[in-house]
């Protein structure tokens, strides 16, 4: 982001930041009386702070230049209700009227940190939520009849809201009886499928249990924020962890990936090169039952939040923790053994760019083929401020890959594979920009004050320089657009694929702690509440706790592609354009109805490296031969109108005959297409059941785009 205008916003916010005295809500239009049985959730002065800081940022500071307005309220309570009951299965008519008291006073309430009403809604939709489950597990083993010609609604999402218990009890039943039909045509006993569903449903109570006001404010921060538009975010402490991890992709800890089975907390994986592994003293399968540190009391875990858990077993490289295990095999009232091991920085190689090599026959010449698959534009920025000279990033990782490309497979082009890369870091799109162009402006950014900058690659030479093709879909977004639109401005290489997400615009991440007066972040560490282990909301040191609050990542910029038009809303047109698997009138940018909307500014100065435009009409004519011939073409255009067709559907049979025979029929067409395409590919047929054997599975997008590449270099020469 600008720096000048986050100084300037920094001086801005501590100018405003609220005193101490007025941490208690002021007044604001209040619920009515919670009724008797509801939870009753409440929110902490902190939320109540965060909340006005929000306000405030967003007013001041987000790219849109609005006021949070009786509008803005409006828009903030429908998309609260729906992201809490969505297909309308837990609350009454009688519930949705009341509610309707808080329509136009929701903006007055968050700009004064009154979080009651959006609570208010949360506990009555919790008392629902057991209701509709207690009244599910009471009839699981009731007597149905599978044979009656009934149909249950899975889809309320357009139908008036259930003005009755009674009737909402009848579409619950309905639904524990389509489940247990499914069950049931799995060909598991009737004993079991009851135990089954019982099982399932009991968890989803246990795990609404263990909700606190945390994931509650989330919930109403991302309503609050979503309104305003779709990529402004708050995070709450433990999401702020998680988002930056992701980003860095690495953490601090043991390295093993944790599940929650039966309120226990199992290790499903155990991360190469990790303490845990390089330990060898824990196996995937074992359950911890309680963490202590270093020294100190053990603490039992069992029935906690896994957030809570992982926060007490992750650490600072170096510290050591000591865990509880059982394990795996062993019965739960086996006693216990204790692990101890140091804690160190883990590295997600599995989430980080990887290559392969591939082969490509086409009119008797053979080609090899570089693929790089890029997840995400990661940086690890803590350890490259701390001057770590191996700290990870994407073109760091790409770079490398590259290198071994080129000298040691000896390939004859390379295709980038930004498929569902939904983007990450601005400046490593850049820099991987970078290794394709010999230095160039890359991307123009607009900021809320309508300032341009322009952002170039200052490296000069280039990685690679041969034959080029960027693979993008619809979830390809952000940082993929900005790399892609480049690749395509510049003339440096063949896009292909769907038209892109459509998301152009900047968030910064703001770290909310450093906003607050500390006076007033005192006062909060004098009222955060005792014996929360593992919250996530406080870290030691210093005088006391600190509170944490949490970061918002606000919209307060726009980027464009260097011949000045917006990636917002139309995202890259390719090349080479492919079918689109995921529909695209639910998923981009163009579908979410707070977005901003796309524009031009000025072509930034570049030379293109390549004038495509000769060679990309007979790409596509060769293309459209090969996709008239295509067998895999045409199962994927007939597979997408069958999806579309059975997306509109909103009910579904009850009928245990009908509702098989519709399954079997399903099965046996998409078994006889996979058949033909074996048979196509000189593969011997499969059954039912049987799985792909490694080395048969086919990418038909992946496969080509390396022919479109195959049809590149031979038009090139």
């Amino acid at each position: 982001m600008d720096f000048k205008l986050f100084k300037e916003m920094l001086k801005r916010i501590l100018l405003i930041t609220f005193t101490a005295a007025v941490l208690a809500c002021q007044a604001a239009p209040k619920p009515q009386q919670l009724v008797e049985g509801i939870p009753n959730i409440k929110p902490d002065e902190q939320q109540s702070l965060v909340c006005k800081e929000i306000v405030a940022l967003i007013e001041n500071y987000n790219y849109k230049k609005l006021t949070v307005n009786d509008s803005i309220s409006s828009l903030i309570l429908d998309k609260y209700i729906k992201a809490l009951d969505p297909y309308r299965s837990y609350f009454l008519a009688s519930d949705i009227k009341d509610f309707e008291q808080f329509r136009y006073t929701l903006d007055d309430a968050f700009r004064v940190g009154d979080l009651s009403a959006p609570f208010y809604i949360f506990n009555v939709y919790s008392k629902r939520y057991n209701e509709t489950l207690n009244y599910a597990i009471a009839h699981i083993k009731d007597k149905y009849d599978f044979n009656q010609n009934d149909t249950y609604v899975f889809d309320r999402a357009k139908m008036p809201w259930v003005t009755s218990t009674s009737t909402l009890n009848e579409i619950w039943k309905k639904r524990v009886k389509y489940e247990l039909i499914n069950l049931k045509i799995a060909g598991t006993p009737e004993a079991k499928n009851l135990e089954t569903l019982t099982k399932r449903y009991q968890n989803l109570k246990s795990q609404s249990s263990k909700l606190n006001n945390q994931d509650v404010f989330q919930m109403i921060m991302d309503a609050f924020t979503e309104t305003i538009d779709p990529h402004t975010n708050y995070f709450n402490p433990a999401k702020a962890v998680q988002f930056n991890e992701d980003m860095a992709r690495s953490f601090e800890g043991i390295g093993a990936r944790l599940q929650l089975e039966n309120d226990v907390l199992k290790i499903s994986e155990i991360i190469p090169g990790g303490p845990a592994f390089k330990s060898k003293q824990l196996n995937s399968g074992d359950r911890i039952v309680a963490v202590a540190q270093a020294t100190g009391d053990f603490e039992d875990i069992i029935g906690w939040r896994i957030d809570n858990s992982v926060a007490k077993i992750k650490g600072p490289k170096g510290t050591k923790v000591r865990l509880k295990i059982i394990p795996v095999g062993h019965d739960m009232s086996s006693k216990p053994i204790i692990v101890e091991m140091v804690r160190e920085k883990i590295v997600m190689e599995d989430q980080s760019a990887k290559k392969e090599v591939k082969t490509i026959q086409s009119n008797g010449q053979s080609y090899k083929i570089g693929i790089i698959s890029v997840p995400a534009f990661y940086a690890d920025f803590k350890a490259a401020n701390a001057g770590d000279p191996n700290y990870k990033s994407t073109t760091r990782d790409v770079k490398l890959l590259i290198d071994t490309l080129k000298n040691k497979d000896k390939v004859d082009a390379i295709v980038m594979d930004l498929r569902a890369n939904g983007g990450g870091s601005l400046l490593e799109a850049i820099d991987l920009t970078g290794l394709f162009i010999d230095k160039g402006p890359v991307v123009q950014v607009k900021d809320l004050k309508g300032n341009i900058e322009v952002s170039s690659d200052e490296h000069p030479g280039v990685a690679w320089s041969g034959p080029f093709g960027v693979m993008v879909d619809r979830l390809s977004a952000s940082a993929s657009e900005i790399f892609a639109g480049a690749i395509q401005d510049y003339g440096r290489g063949v896009i292909i694929g769907t038209q892109t997400y459509g998301k152009g615009t900047v968030q910064s991440s703001i770290d909310l702690n450093k906003l607050i007066n500390p006076s007033i972040l005192q006062r909060l560490a004098s009222l955060v509440q005792k014996g929360n282990p593992g919250s996530g909301l406080t870290i030691k040191g210093g005088k006391g706790d600190t509170p944490q609050l949490g970061q918002i990542n606000l919209t307060m910029a726009k980027f464009y592609r260097v011949n000045g038009s917006s990636t917002q809303h139309k995202g890259v047109m390719p090349d080479i354009t492919l079918p689109s698997f995921y529909p695209m009138d639910k998923i981009g940018e163009d579908t979410e109805p707070s977005a901003l909307p796309w524009d031009e500014v000025q072509r930034s100065n570049f030379v293109p490296v390549a004038n495509l435009s000769g060679v990309k009409p007979e790409l596509i004519k060769l293309h459209d031969a090969r996709m008239e011939k295509s067998l895999d073409y045409k199962f994927l255009i007939d597979g997408i109108a069958e999806m579309k067709k059975r997306d509109l559907e909103t009910s579904v049979t009850l009928n245990e005959t009908k509702l098989k025979a519709e399954r079997d029929s399903l099965e046996a067409k998409s078994l006889e297409k996979t058949n033909k395409l074996r048979a196509a590919r000189g593969l011997p047929a499969v059954k039912k059941g049987d799985k792909v054997k490694k080395g048969e599975d086919f990418d038909f997008f992946q496969d080509e785009s390396l022919r479109v590449m195959a049809d590149f270099i031979q038009l090139k020469k």
